[in-house]
């Protein structure tokens, strides 16, 4: 059957950046459509909602630089004959970020960008008589809640804005909420958006999100409190939804097979036209001299920012299919003649250069079953989540599990958690649940010790600097970007920075 998608418009609003001078807020642009002639009706609603989900695309663009490149699961293939990237993007790779490292700050605007534009459209919902906005107000109060989500995952205390703000300024009143008050706010929307969502659309309107993603959210919140009984309670309520496993592991990630029963949430993108909807990810993370070696365009010039780590490749299990479905081998160095892995899941044939049609996942439903495995191991031991952890494992070609202890069945699940959800944006988030700042630092430096002296990818006889690859346990949390301390300031910065 064919697989429709959702085209993802611009949102067309002339508000979403903010300004202190508000004689500009007076005048008007007869380009755009005015605020005060917008959201009359479901349709106008429609399309922003459509232009929050193009911010979601541009969030996710970047998503890996904080949550796979910082992690031990990918590295970088070293260029030393452009040094460009390293004030931004090699930072993420070896833990030496600063409150003026420009991606921190551009990930930061572009979460609290899209905030705006959904508190925005919430607060406009209201004045919409037609029953269909309840869905619509689900969605949105979805996305705010996974985005403070991320944020208080990434900073700690965050901003905590819920309500639109008509004047720009009043943004600079705000300190950061503690982490607790962010996490309740996010547990009020993602209940909101159970109730409000439906468990499916229309097939016009496959890849919005559904009941099945909000409860998903939820449950990842609950774990992360280690709230278990609640995890499970709340993520056996995506049981019943219809949700299975494909058959094949690579089959997942196929653009064909889009928004199949195994997918709970994914990023929708579209390649093969000039909708401007295309992804790209391939061409960010092959070896940067693969050119069409992996691509399948001659012309291209990778940048080599996801190269799969020696530690992860060889943590899978001999028989486990997923390796050969997520990482590649085939390609070697045209400078060394050595093996340059590189990650496989965004790597599809497509028909126009530079244009992917890889979605990206946010939740698949081998996750629910894999945090289900968690939360009843935690609450009450192993006996009943083997039923769990070896669906996902029978998947992936591996034998069942049986007979181990809560501790070693803890580590079999945390194991199962990398290799399942490799390069999908959920180890940097998972170390950081499962391990205090300390047990971070030192799991960190341990695997840095084993890079450096056995690096992925050659460095081409270039050392290491002094700082590369120290992690110091105030560094689970990312810093305040200083611009934003600059313009407000009432915040403050995370201790060591």
């Amino acid at each position: 059957m064919k697989k429709t998608t959702i085209i993802i418009a611009s949102l067309i609003i002339g508000l979403t950046q903010f300004s202190c001078n508000k004689e500009f807020l007076n005048k008007t642009d007869p380009t755009r459509i005015g605020v005060n002639t917008f959201y009359q009706d479901q349709s106008q609603i429609d399309r922003a909602l459509n232009g929050i989900y193009g911010q979601l695309q541009d969030i996710i663009n970047d998503e890996w630089l904080y949550s796979e490149l910082t992690s031990d699961n990918t590295t970088v293939d070293f260029n030393p004959d452009d040094r460009g990237q390293a004030s931004n993007r090699e930072q993420f790779e070896y833990w030496v970020l600063n409150p003026g490292t420009p991606n921190i700050r551009t990930m930061y605007n572009k979460y609290y960008n899209s905030l705006f534009n959904i508190n925005y459209t919430l607060s406009k919902l209201p004045d919409i008589s037609d029953p269909s906005v309840k869905a619509v107000e689900g969605q949105l109060k979805f996305l705010r809640a996974y985005y403070y989500f991320n944020l208080t995952r990434y900073f700690g205390d965050v901003i905590l804005i819920t309500e639109a703000l008509d004047d720009p300024t009043k943004a600079w009143e705000y300190v950061r909420e503690s982490q607790s008050n962010v996490y309740a706010q996010i547990e009020n929307d993602a209940k909101d958006a159970v109730a409000l969502l439906p468990v499916n659309y229309d097939a016009t309107s496959k890849g919005k999100i559904t009941k099945g993603a909000a409860l998903t959210l939820l449950g990842t919140l609950y774990l992360t409190k280690k709230q278990y009984t609640d995890a499970v309670n709340t993520l056996s309520e995506v049981l019943p939804l219809g949700y299975d496993l494909l058959t094949s592991y690579a089959d997942v990630f196929d653009p064909n097979n889009k928004n199949s029963v195994e997918s709970i949430f994914e990023v929708q993108y579209q390649g093969g036209n000039d909708l401007g909807e295309w992804s790209g990810f391939i061409y960010t993370f092959a070896p940067r001299l693969s050119k069409d070696a992996i691509t399948g365009w001659p012309q291209s010039n990778p940048g080599g920012w996801g190269i799969p780590t020696k530690d992860l490749i060889e943590s899978y299990e001999d028989g486990d299919l997923r390796k050969a479905a997520s990482i590649g081998l085939d390609f070697h160095s045209p400078i060394t003649g050595d093996v340059v892995p590189y990650i496989k899941k965004y790597a599809h044939p497509h028909a126009i250069y530079g244009r992917t049609d890889d979605n990206w996942f946010v939740f698949r439903y081998s996750n629910v079953l894999l945090m289900l495995a968690e939360a009843i191991n935690e609450q009450s031991g192993p006996s009943d989540a083997y039923q769990y952890l070896n669906r996902v494992r029978t998947r992936a070609g591996l034998s069942p599990l049986s007979g181990l202890d809560k501790e070693t069945l803890r580590t079999a699940i945390d194991h199962e958690r990398r290799v399942e959800f490799a390069f999908e944006n959920d180890r940097w988030f998972f170390l950081k649940r499962t391990k205090t700042p300390e047990e971070l630092a030192s799991f960190l430096n341990a695997y840095a010790a084993r890079e450096k002296s056995d690096p992925t990818v050659t460095r081409q006889g270039i050392p290491y600097s002094g700082g590369d690859y120290v992690f110091n346990a105030n560094e689970s949390l990312f810093p305040v970007p200083a611009e934003e301390i600059r313009i407000n300031d009432k915040l403050t910065q995370n201790d060591g920075y």
